[in-house]
């Protein structure tokens, strides 16, 4: 049985970051049957907003979230409503990591698309969860093999919980506009059991379109929000499968 577990040890010792949010087996069919996503929307069905206002620094009362760079972003990955096709019921989310894709997924055939950043190799992929809990400007609680990697990041650790949360040391970045986590997130569970895998924003935006994750789903940070406020606790997710993902099932203890 494949567990998040051992897609960490699989992997690599780097993979213990996905303990914190973030920084090959038989393949469930029922997964990978849904794999290949709709067809392509031709360029015409694509509804843009305006991305100078949707992507602008914007305040939430706690923090700035800063203004984005646009010339750092292929424009592919960028937000907008286009048509698709789906069995799946409005609301549900629909993640296809192959193409860096996120859909949310409305009425009338209809889907707003997030660009997003996806699992590298060893770190990807696949099968259904449920937001479980949501957080506005979370904590970020590295394990400590990273910080023992990453003397770097010692500095900018402070105590947030007791030793051993998460399986970690307690210490961690509390949330701002620094922290990998970006502005919001969203846990992702199977039933009773976290799958420490999250969807997120993100401090790098440049990094959006591109496989550079430990498994975590990461937006830009204005997007992120607007899912975020959209996306009630108890929305289905589907991480659509991709190439040497692995079907993710927890183990009952």
């Amino acid at each position: 049985m494949i567990t998040r577990r051992t897609i960490v040890a699989g992997a690599s010792a780097s993979a213990a970051a996905t303990l914190a949010g973030c920084v090959s087996s038989n393949p469930n069919p029922a997964i990978y049957a849904a794999a290949v996503p709709p067809p392509t929307s031709p360029a015409a069905d694509a509804i843009e907003p305006s991305y100078k206002e949707v992507y602008a620094a914007a305040s939430d009362g706690k923090f700035t979230v800063p203004a984005v760079n646009l010339g750092q972003i292929d424009s592919a990955f960028l937000r907008k409503n286009v048509a698709y096709v789906t069995n799946e019921h409005p609301g549900t989310i629909v993640v296809d990591p192959a193409n860096h894709y996120l859909y949310h997924v409305e009425g009338g055939g209809r889907a707003t698309r997030y660009g997003v950043g996806v699992g590298r190799d060893g770190f990807r992929w696949a099968g259904e969860a449920t937001i479980h809990n949501k957080q506005e400007w979370p904590d970020w609680l590295p394990p400590e093999e990273m910080l023992g990697r990453r003397p770097d990041l010692g500095p900018q650790m402070v105590e947030l919980h007791p030793k051993g949360y998460l399986g970690g040391s307690g210490k961690g970045m509390p949330g701002s506009p620094a922290n990998p986590l970006g502005a919001r997130a969203m846990y992702l569970w199977q039933g009773n059991k976290d799958t420490y895998f999250r969807i997120h924003g993100t401090n790098e935006p440049w990094t959006i379109g591109q496989s550079q994750s430990s498994g975590c789903i990461r937006m830009i940070n204005q997007d992120a929000i607007d899912l975020y406020n959209k996306t009630p606790v108890g929305t289905r997710v589907v991480v659509l499968g991709s190439a040497n993902a692995v079907p993710l099932k927890l183990a009952t203890e």
